[in-house]
C-alpha cells in the first residue's frame, strides 16, 4: 500500500447571500464541491487556488482570508492510498454575476471532465448540498456562520 497527501485549496465564494458551488463528473461519479483543486508540485496553495480559479472559471480570484483547514483523517474518494488535506479560503471576484451557472445540479452531458457553477442560497445550504466529507464539514460551517450573522 502507497500512503501519500494529497492536498487541496478551495474557495469559499459568497456574493448577494449565496454560495458558488461547482457540479462535476469525476470518474463516473457525479460531485457537488467548491470551486478549487489539487495542489501541483512547486506550487503554494494560494497560487495553486489562483491557478484553479483560472483553470475553472476564467476569472481572476483574491483571497480576504483562510477560513478552515482538515482537521480530521479522510481517505481520497478516488484513490484511497491516499489522505487528503484540504484548506479553504474566503475569496472575491471581480464580476460574480459573470460567472457562468446552471439553475440546477448536475446540468452537463455525462462525461469524464464536465464541470458547471451554481449558486446556492446561504439560508438553503446544507452538508447534504456537498458530495465529499471535507465539503460537507465546510458547507455546514458556511451554514452555522450565516445563521449566527
Amino acid at each position: 500500500m502507497v500512503s501519500r497527501f494529497n492536498v487541496r485549496a478551495y474557495g469559499i465564494l459568497l456574493h448577494r447571500n449565496k454560495i458558488l458551488v461547482s457540479d462535476e463528473y469525476i470518474r463516473g461519479m457525479a460531485v457537488t464541491k467548491f470551486p478549487g483543486g489539487g495542489l501541483e508540485f512547486g506550487e503554494g496553495l494560494l497560487e495553486c487556488l489562483v491557478r484553479e480559479f483560472r483553470e475553472e472559471l476564467g476569472m481572476e480570484v483574491e483571497t480576504s482570508s483562510h477560513f478552515y483547514t482538515t482537521d480530521f483523517f479522510v481517505a481520497s474518494a478516488f484513490d484511497h492510498t491516499s489522505q487528503v488535506i484540504s484548506v479553504y479560503y474566503n475569496v472575491t471576484v471581480g464580476e460574480p454575476e459573470k460567472i457562468p451557472v446552471t439553475a440546477g445540479p448536475h446540468e452537463y452531458e455525462k462525461k469524464h471532465g464536465a464541470q458547471v457553477f451554481r449558486w446556492i442560497p446561504l439560508n438553503e445550504l446544507s452538508e447534504d448540498d456537498l458530495t465529499l466529507a471535507i465539503d460537507k464539514k465546510v458547507a455546514g460551517l458556511v451554514a452555522e456562520n450565516h445563521r449566527n450573522g
